[in-house]
């Protein structure tokens, strides 16, 4: 297998985050102040200034309401996945909800792209041991190769003993994020809270362990990269979560792209059976 590094984005507002998804339902959302754009333009100046590549596993219901968006991330070269259509974790929505929900994104996807999906990416990695069903379902429907499998444990996802290199699974290939091993335990440091929390220098040396023995594969929401949008109500753990660290974002990445060459999954999963 060549070992192409993989940037991604999940391309959805701050509501979306599944911390708020009891307090921010689906019919709330339309109601809320949108954010996307001039976010995910943030991380489209920052991967032209290096000249990187990226995939963007777009939210369906993001799609729908801002396909002229979903254009300019194809125009500015970058690969489409989707991310499901309402960000409902998979092993709460079940086999038939799944299928209904993932055919929904990719009408939204394709019809504002005019570009077939081949990749996805659950919600909150939400393809777990209870819902390796999914996998299937995927390969059904047309889907090539995923990227829902986190090899770690935590309450909302993760298979602690999952590969930590890209794999097949069946009929899927499987691509999964960044994953530091120290002893016994694994930390996910390929995005999310690791991500904007850990020190610069610290972080930079987590992702460049694991790549001196495997594709880096990263990840990263729109709205990790807005300290100034407005916040969502909810516990200080949940705000804490959703809002800590947001200002180191963008230059962490920064630091990251400027180091290191950078492909999409799709590419990553091509070169698995190469």
């Amino acid at each position: 297998m060549t070992a192409i590094n993989a940037f991604s984005v999940d391309l959805e507002e701050g509501f979306h985050s599944s911390t708020f998804a009891a307090r921010y339902p689906p019919d709330r959302w339309d109601a809320l102040p949108s954010r996307v754009e001039p976010e995910t333009r943030l991380l489209l100046e920052l991967l032209a200034k290096h000249g990187q590549r990226a995939t963007f596993f777009v939210l369906g219901w993001v799609a729908e309401r801002h396909p002229a968006l979903v254009r300019e991330v194809v125009a500015a070269g970058h690969e489409i996945a989707t991310h499901g259509h309402l960000h409902r974790l998979v092993y709460d929505l079940g086999p038939d909800a799944f299928r209904t929900d993932l055919r929904r994104s990719k009408v939204a996807i394709e019809q504002a792209t005019g570009q077939p999906v081949k990749g996805h990416r659950a919600a909150s990695f939400s393809i777990t041991a209870r819902s390796l069903w999914a996998l299937d379902i995927l390969a059904d429907e047309g889907i090539t190769w995923d990227s829902s499998v986190y090899p770690v444990r935590h309450h909302r996802y993760g298979i602690p003993d999952s590969p930590l290199v890209p794999h097949r699974r069946g009929r899927i290939i499987e691509l999964p994020i960044a994953t530091l091993t120290l002893g016994s335990l694994r930390v996910g440091v390929g995005g999310g809270a690791y991500l904007r929390f850990m020190p610069r220098p610290l972080w930079l040396g987590a992702v460049g362990r694991v790549a001196r023995s495997r594709p880096l594969t990263l990840y990263v929401h729109p709205w990790e990269c807005d300290p100034d949008q407005p916040r969502l109500e909810g516990s200080a753990l949940a705000r804490l979560r959703q809002y800590g660290g947001q200002r180191t974002t963008l230059p962490k990445l920064d630091a990251v792209l400027r180091s290191r060459r950078f492909g999409t999954f799709g590419e990553l999963a091509r070169s698995v059976d190469a």
